[in-house]
């Protein structure tokens, strides 16, 4: 048996992995530019499937991320990121009162106070749904140029089967605006 074998097994295994589709999952994006602020709203869909919530049931903690960036497009070379933020939902399930918390945080901080709540509805627009969140100065924007809104979803704790290297994005989405000033 060659030494090249289990090597090109691998290789064909995540090759497979990477090939097979991921669950149906849209994440709508919307910008608003108002009063110097860029006001961004996100709604993942189809987010939360049997294997999420056993392990929200479970009592693990579980979050979804959201990496939100503005970018300008390049004609040359890759785009480039002006400005990001980080859009966090935990959801902690306490198994003795049957009531889910939801804490929300941007770039870390507390967004508001911990929901706490008994209805799973709740918990999946809590956790997938934000409305106008002020996340960026349009201070950091040039006036009159064309940019895009891009969000990342990522889900912790993940559950694959297959360990990979690097991290991949549940689902994404983006949006174009035009910044006038």
């Amino acid at each position: 048996m060659n030494g090249r074998a289990p090597v090109l097994w691998v290789v064909g295994l995540a090759l497979a992995w990477l090939a097979t589709p991921a669950a149906a999952q849209e994440l709508r994006v919307t910008p608003l530019v108002r009063e110097g602020q860029v006001l961004v709203s996100f709604t993942m869909s189809a987010a939360f499937d049997n294997d999420v919530w056993a392990t929200i049931r479970s009592g693990l903690p579980t979050t979804f991320s959201f990496d939100v960036e503005i970018r300008r497009g390049r004609a040359i070379w890759f785009d480039r990121t002006v400005t990001s933020a980080t859009v966090s939902a935990t959801v902690r399930y306490d198994n003795l009162t049957r009531r889910y918390q939801v804490t929300r945080t941007i770039d870390g901080r507390v967004e508001s106070t911990p929901q706490v709540t008994d209805d799973q509805d709740t918990v999946r627009l809590l956790m997938t749904a934000f409305d106008k969140l002020p996340l960026f100065s349009t201070a950091d924007l040039e006036a009159n140029a064309e940019y895009y809104l891009q969000v990342r979803a990522r889900t912790s704790p993940r559950n694959a089967w297959f360990v990979w290297p690097w991290g991949r994005h549940k689902a994404s989405g983006r949006a174009t605006f035009t910044f006038i000033s």
